[in-house]
């Protein structure tokens, strides 16, 4: 199996491929690689939630063996004739599958993550829909899709799906009951992994007694309840790093996807002067990345530069409302702000490099950077090269 269900589908969806979506559906290429960003992990999310209701995985395999042939007809059918007849089959799918209602949810989603509009997500979620069910099936292989091997796979794939998904996208769909505790398998093991470092803390602080302190079998005291503590707090972390930490196993393509986790306290709102500091910061963050994810060349830092422009200013209001913020909401701000800016440095690094563009977007890059890191509580990276 894939060890990323996401980055599977994402590499079939290549940027030629994207390309003819953008133009069959009337968009920009940049729009259309965060309407594909968006809809790939909500619809893997969707499906997920599917499968843990009852009756759900039967259906949703009966409708993924009936996908076998459209993965090789895709590009074909995008900008053809039957374009119109092969969205509304995809559309129809999916509110056969999640209900009329459902289905809405989802696609107005998809719309607000992505900044699409209704029509242009639901026309969208139409033409993915099979290619993510052909591709599901493709994947499970040859032992055959059946409801075992389909939970199998959604159930092994909620942490990638979670953080594929836009930043606060998973809350939403959460929700709606459309995913299958998406939030909170991530939220849970976050939560573990802040317990066990304040447990780990906690002991390896206790004071140990002389040195000569015996227990029970003659061992020494201090030393045996530091082992006794320190090895499973050990073996626990090692696991919190493989599952959450980089690792080579998961490729390139997914860390550069990765949202922005939500702050500890997702439900704390920060207002100041009439804006929504939490939200405009992590909206202006979700764009920022999905522009730099879609540059390849000048041309295509051209076609991104005003999303930058338009992320750079709402950057630039709330952290002029910064001095109004109090501690706590310093805190909160923090928490959208720092988890994402390895994976923007990462991004900002890779298409400065690329030759011509560093003239374009480093006048736009470098001031919002030296923001984020300012609301992040950390040094700015600007100037400091690659990683």
């Amino acid at each position: 199996m894939a060890t990323n269900l996401v980055s599977y589908v994402m590499q079939f969806l290549t940027p030629d491929i994207v390309s003819r979506i953008a133009t069959a559906l009337g968009l920009n290429r940049n729009d259309a690689q965060s309407g594909v960003g968006a809809a790939v992990p909500a619809l893997l999310a969707a499906f997920g939630g599917l499968a843990d209701k009852s009756g759900g995985a039967q259906s949703l395999v009966n409708t993924i063996k009936q996908q076998s042939g459209v993965l090789d007809n895709f590009a074909s059918m995008i900008g053809g004739n039957n374009q119109a007849s092969f969205i509304e089959r995809g559309s129809s799918l999916l509110t056969s599958l999640l209900g009329t209602h459902d289905q809405a949810a989802l696609t107005g989603a998809v719309a607000r993550f992505s900044g699409l509009g209704q029509n242009k997500a639901n026309s969208l979620l139409g033409m993915l829909t099979p290619v993510v069910m052909g591709l599901i099936g493709r994947q499970i292989g040859a032992r055959g899709v059946d409801v075992g091997s389909l939970t199998s796979l959604l159930a092994s794939q909620k942490e990638e799906i979670a953080q594929a998904l836009p930043a606060g996208m998973g809350q939403v769909l959460e929700s709606s009951g459309l995913s299958a505790g998406i939030e909170s398998v991530r939220g849970a093991a976050a939560q573990a992994g802040r317990a066990a470092t304040g447990q780990f803390a906690q002991y390896a602080a206790r004071p140990t007694g002389t040195a000569n302190a015996r227990g029970p079998r003659g061992s020494t005291s201090g030393a045996w309840n530091w082992a006794y503590w320190a090895i499973p707090l050990l073996v626990l972390g090692g696991l919190l790093q493989f599952l959450f930490g980089p690792a080579p196993h998961r490729q390139e393509r997914l860390t550069q996807q990765a949202p922005a986790p939500e702050a500890t306290a997702p439900g704390q709102n920060v207002v100041v002067g009439g804006v929504d500091v939490k939200n405009t910061l992590g909206d202006s963050i979700a764009d920022m990345r999905a522009s730099l994810q879609s540059i390849t060349d000048v041309d295509s830092a051209k076609g991104a530069l005003p999303k930058l422009e338009a992320a750079k200013n709402q950057i630039e209001k709330v952290s002029s409302l910064a001095g109004q913020l109090t501690p706590d909401q310093r805190k909160i701000v923090a928490a959208v702000v720092a988890p994402a800016m390895p994976t923007i440095d990462r991004l900002s690094d890779k298409v400065l490099e690329m030759p011509g563009v560093g003239d374009v977007l480093r006048p736009t890059i470098d001031p919002m950077k030296t923001k984020l890191a300012e609301l992040a509580g950390r040094p700015s990276t600007v100037g400091a090269g690659s990683r």
